[in-house]
């Protein structure tokens, strides 16, 4: 996949929502699930893009609540939305993150070159930096779909 593409797929997730990311059921692709925002006028509920890193040889998932804030958010209420709306502390129950400022497409780094010279394919490096995890990624290639609003991915058949 060439940066000029991947740049253009990564720019649609600026400002949005986290509401999933991890690695897919087969253990191969990382996924990241974001809400779209739309006008809440409309009153229909947000489309959800899936953004599947292919070939995901690394993946590397770091808080960015702040020490200070951790400590005062675990509290078990303050996984829910409805015990924990009054507290104080990180509301983990929201049960999405705010993608800002969005993912960004790294330069060619050690790990992208060492992957694309062992693997024979080309590999690229993205950060995803929410309001409580920032995410790096070293995969090869980019697929975004629509899914269903409530899309469980771990689905077991």
């Amino acid at each position: 996949m060439n940066t000029v593409a991947l740049r253009q797929l990564l720019n649609d997730t600026f400002d949005h929502a986290v509401v999933h990311h991890g690695y897919t059921n087969y253990m191969r692709d990382y996924e990241v699930v974001v809400s779209v925002a739309v006008d809440p006028c409309i009153g229909a509920l947000p489309p959800h893009r899936r953004f599947l890193f292919r070939y995901c040889v690394e993946a590397r998932c770091e808080t960015s609540v702040p020490a200070e804030t951790w400590s005062v958010s675990l509290d078990d209420r303050l996984i829910d939305r409805e015990t924990g709306d009054d507290l104080d502390g990180y509301l983990w129950g929201m049960k999405w993150h705010a993608l800002y400022p969005g993912a960004t497409l790294l330069p060619e780094s050690e790990a992208t070159r060492r992957w694309s010279e062992a693997v024979g394919i080309d590999f690229h490096e993205v950060r995803v930096e929410t309001n409580a995890h920032n995410l790096a990624l070293v995969f090869s290639d980019l697929q975004v779909s629509m899914v269903q609003v409530g899309y469980a991915p771990f689905v077991i058949e």
